[in-house]
């Protein structure tokens, strides 16, 4: 007969969502245990930048620099607690296609909400192997987190503590009433579901409009690139030291699989192709599924009908700069009834 545990939470899922959540829960003395099987890989393959500027058209990313003033603390927090480097500042360099590109930046550049992030000036390129003769608009106080060195460590640390189950959640174990939920020999108060993409499986919220987009990455060895910045044209380039690179990414929104492709990196190769000229050897190929949603905004909240199951998920790209600021509205939610804002809150559906 399997002892009884007693818990206050059961997470279910491992990524930044998770590990943002299991956080609130460390801060607040709540016990819990956590579910996870490994079979979301999009946190983990993130190229897990922080930047509050869509670069496309040049626009503030939606509460992105108070996401950011939240997530540096958190990631310098978890640096302590897993003794390792998380953080890595990176300016990021906008490769412009044109005059009128140019000409957008310098207006953007008088937006009160990014002038601390962008860089008025102009940068003439001076790099021979990147093609870039309108120059870059530099990005500034920028960075990015090592998703897959957290996510290791953080699941060692679990482990350690005895919190971690490695295996599949079974949904229909779960047993629940109005105050309380069991699982197999567990009981505890509440479940959070931050399955990412595998929520599609979850039949608690499979109403739910997750339209998730594949993404794939490379990773090349480019001696000759010698660039220390991240380059963003119609891909990005990341240096990760060493002279290696990881270039990413696509969005394909048929594709459930989060296996790599040839299309994928065949679709990498070319418009790399069209950004530098020196040579390069491809060293890796990943891919993962981003869970998105078709607002553009995450999903979090409580159940219709059991308010003691939630979700937290739906972070799309820029899963970084959201999981500490959503894991904290959600527990606040959860703990004190703290209202979620209508734009985010899963009940909009």
């Amino acid at each position: 007969m399997h002892k009884i545990m007693t818990v206050d939470y059961i997470v279910v899922g491992l990524g930044l969502a998770g590990i943002a959540f299991i956080e609130q829960l460390e801060k607040n003395n709540k016990s819990y245990v956590v579910f996870e099987n490994h079979s979301q890989n999009s946190s983990k393959v993130a190229g897990g930048m922080f930047n509050p500027v869509i670069l496309k058209r040049f626009t503030p990313v939606w509460n992105g620099i108070k996401q950011i003033e939240i997530a540096l603390p958190f990631y310098k927090t978890l640096e302590k607690k897993l003794n390792c480097n998380l953080i890595e500042y990176v300016n990021i360099y906008r490769n412009f296609k044109s005059i009128e590109e140019q000409n957008n930046w310098f207006i953007a550049c008088d937006n009160p909400i990014l002038s601390k992030y962008l860089d008025a000036t102009i940068i003439t390129n001076h790099n021979k192997h990147i093609i870039a003769p309108f120059g870059y608009g530099k990005v500034k106080n920028t960075g990015k987190i090592y998703t897959k060195k957290l996510i290791e460590n953080y699941t060692s640390l679990l482990l350690k503590k005895e919190k971690l189950k490695y295996e599949t959640f079974n949904y229909n174990k779960l047993q629940i009433t109005a105050s309380s939920i069991s699982y197999e020999n567990i009981n505890a108060k509440k479940i959070v579901f931050a399955e990412g993409y595998g929520m599609i499986n979850n039949p608690f919220f499979k109403n739910l409009p997750l339209k998730e987009a594949k993404g794939e990455l490379i990773e090349i060895y480019a001696p000759d690139l010698k660039i220390d910045f991240l380059l963003k044209s119609a891909i990005f380039i990341m240096p990760l030291g060493n002279d290696y690179y990881k270039i990413g990414a696509t969005f394909n929104w048929k594709d459930k699989t989060n296996q790599p492709t040839k299309e994928g990196k065949q679709e990498l190769i070319e418009k790399l192709n069209k950004t530098i000229t020196c040579s390069y050897k491809i060293t890796n190929h990943m891919a993962g599924i981003r869970p998105t949603v078709k607002d553009r905004r995450p999903l979090i909240g409580v159940h219709k009908t059991h308010e003691n199951i939630a979700i937290l998920n739906g972070l799309g790209t820029r899963g970084v700069m959201l999981a500490p600021t959503l894991a904290s509205i959600l527990f606040q939610h959860l703990e004190n009834n703290q209202p979620i804002d209508s734009e985010i809150n899963i009940n909009r559906f």
